[in-house]
């Protein structure tokens, strides 16, 4: 009966410890996958996609940082990496947007000048 006892103990831990890396590695990849989704994407992204985006990546860091001391200094720096990536996407992302909106908006400012001025001449 010990050894059934001292068995399944040892297999409890290694189930534990097996769903904590998973778990931690899982945080790393959803950051990773947002990241992409962001240099994909952003620059089509309205407001209320940037408003998802950003409630998203506040999700991951909770996630992330359930597990911030059981990560290993390669883990952090590659963190690191992907949280930059993510900052970066999300500002270039904002600016193309809203660059291509005023850009729209001009073009829509010509036409109604050209229409305006044809009204007049004809």
């Amino acid at each position: 009966m010990k050894k059934v006892y001292i068995y399944f103990m040892a297999a409890l831990v290694t189930g534990l410890t097996l769903v904590s890396c998973s778990t931690k590695q899982h945080a790393i990849n959803q950051l990773e996958s947002f990241s992409y989704e962001l240099r994909d994407h952003s620059a089509r992204y309205d407001v209320q996609d940037w408003q998802h985006a950003a409630e998203k990546f506040v999700r991951i860091r909770k996630n992330i940082s359930k597990h911030e001391f059981e990560y290993t200094s390669e883990e952090k720096a590659k963190i690191g990496k992907l949280e930059g990536q993510c900052a970066g996407y999300m500002g270039k992302g904002v600016k193309e947007g809203v660059f291509d909106k005023v850009k729209g908006v001009g073009n829509e400012i010509k036409g109604i000048l050209k229409g305006i001025l044809n009204a007049i001449t004809e």
